[in-house]
């Protein structure tokens, strides 16, 4: 089935692919990146290296040895929890990523443990008649935690850079007036003591084909599976667009993007544990139990740096 793409949205539920939609986010990506002063050489560099390299292992993680460093990264998670209830910080993680890129079961292994007067998952619907007509971020500002709290967010106000953005469901105007706000909100956050981690999980096309398969031959799975995810499967070139775009405009030095490649979603659950634990001073932590830092899957982005492939998250 074919899918028009009008100003406003969405006119029926079918899908479209085609170069046209492609060139045409490269190119609005090209001139706000001259407006906004954003260096160029950045997605150079995001396009030539890491998120381009293939996923580096050919096997999945075993499950003796995933179980054993989850147990010891979930006991950090709890000392976590403890530091940010006692010392009265406030943390947020992002999970960013594409359909079927493993943030839902990657939060439901941060949380099992973790003690949920403490932890709250936010996963916003669509946003109702009434969110459509207020600030944009103002739904989100309603779920960030309070003092000794952490949230994690299914999804986050990111969704205007992605899937907003290549569906047609905001104006261009306000999809540059996010990336206008979205940097000085974070920077607000930050100023306000509120720690934030923004994570980034990357499937490739091939295994995000395979999970939503799985998904569609699973009753128990069916509903994860929407007429969007569909065709976002198959806007492979403008999501990455978008996704490159969203990078360089984001990914600033005091919240920049951690992107852990997804395709094996134990050893992407580790990572993702792993680094948030490096992201705040708790008390008694003890790194030396946990599985070492995996330069093959993860990398922190910054904007002003470029992507350094096997960077640090630390």
């Amino acid at each position: 089935m074919n899918m028009e793409f009008r100003e406003g949205g969405l006119t029926q539920p079918s899908f479209v692919t085609g170069l046209a939609r492609v060139e045409g986010v490269v190119e609005q990506q090209q001139a706000w990146h001259a407006e906004e002063k954003v260096d160029e050489a950045v997605h150079v560099r995001l396009a030539r290296e890491f998120l381009d390299s293939p996923y580096p292992y050919a096997d999945r993680l075993t499950g003796h040895s995933y179980e054993a460093h989850k147990r010891a990264l979930q006991i950090e998670l709890l000392k976590l929890q403890d530091w940010l209830k006692t010392s009265r910080q406030r943390l947020i993680i992002l999970f960013e990523g594409r359909d079927a890129a493993g943030k839902g079961g990657t939060i439901k292994r941060f949380t099992e443990n973790l003690n949920p007067r403490g932890a709250r998952v936010v996963a916003l619907d669509k946003p109702s008649e009434i969110e459509k007509g207020q600030w944009y971020f103002q739904r989100y500002v309603e779920h960030l935690p309070s003092a000794g709290e952490m949230v994690l967010f299914d999804r986050s106000w990111y969704s205007r850079a992605g899937v907003e953005l290549v569906m047609g469901f905001c104006s261009d105007v306000e999809y540059r007036a996010f990336l206008r706000q979205v940097v000085e909100l974070e920077r607000n956050l930050g100023e306000s003591g509120t720690i934030l981690v923004k994570i980034w999980l990357m499937v490739s096309p091939h295994e995000q084909a395979k999970r939503l398969e799985q998904r569609a031959r699973d009753p128990l799975k069916r509903w994860k599976l929407s007429p969007i995810d569909l065709a976002a499967a198959k806007l492979h070139h403008e999501y990455a667009a978008a996704e490159r775009a969203m990078f360089a405009h984001t990914a600033t030095q005091d919240h920049p993007w951690v992107i852990i490649k997804s395709d094996c979603k134990r050893r992407a659950r580790l990572a993702a544990m792993r680094h948030v634990l490096e992201q705040a001073p708790y008390e008694g932590r003890d790194m030396s139990q946990l599985p070492p830092h995996d330069s093959m899957i993860v990398s922190r982005l910054i904007r002003t740096g470029g992507l350094s492939p096997g960077a640090r998250a630390a």
